[in-house]
């Protein structure tokens, strides 16, 4: 019978599993942005930012960099006060800052 190593599937590991989701959310978002499926006038984009930076600063405690750290914060920072903005200003007006140029990006398909 094989025993499965549990040591395998360590803190560490799991740290840097988060980290390489946190990656994955960061280029899906970018990507959609650019593809014009997410925009920056909703709090969709900065939430997905928010989670990616979150992310990667999980896997910051296994392999911890002090410049990357403090990107992540910055990125932290940004995206709640995005949020925030986003949020309020759609509560107060009840529809989007700005609204997107869809033809704009249909065209460039």
């Amino acid at each position: 019978m094989v025993w499965f190593d549990v040591t395998f599937f360590d803190l560490t590991m799991l740290c840097r599993a988060v980290g390489l989701f946190g990656f994955a959310l960061y280029v899906i978002g970018f990507f959609c942005l650019c593809t014009g499926r997410l925009t920056s006038a909703t709090p969709r984009y900065f939430i997905v930012n928010l989670c990616a930076a979150s992310c990667v600063m999980v896997s910051l405690a296994a392999d911890f960099n002090l410049s990357s750290a403090l990107i992540q914060t910055f990125y932290i920072i940004m995206s709640l006060g995005g949020i925030m903005l986003r949020a309020g200003s759609q509560r107060q007006s009840g529809k989007h800052l700005v609204e997107p140029d869809l033809k704009f990006s249909r065209s460039l398909r």
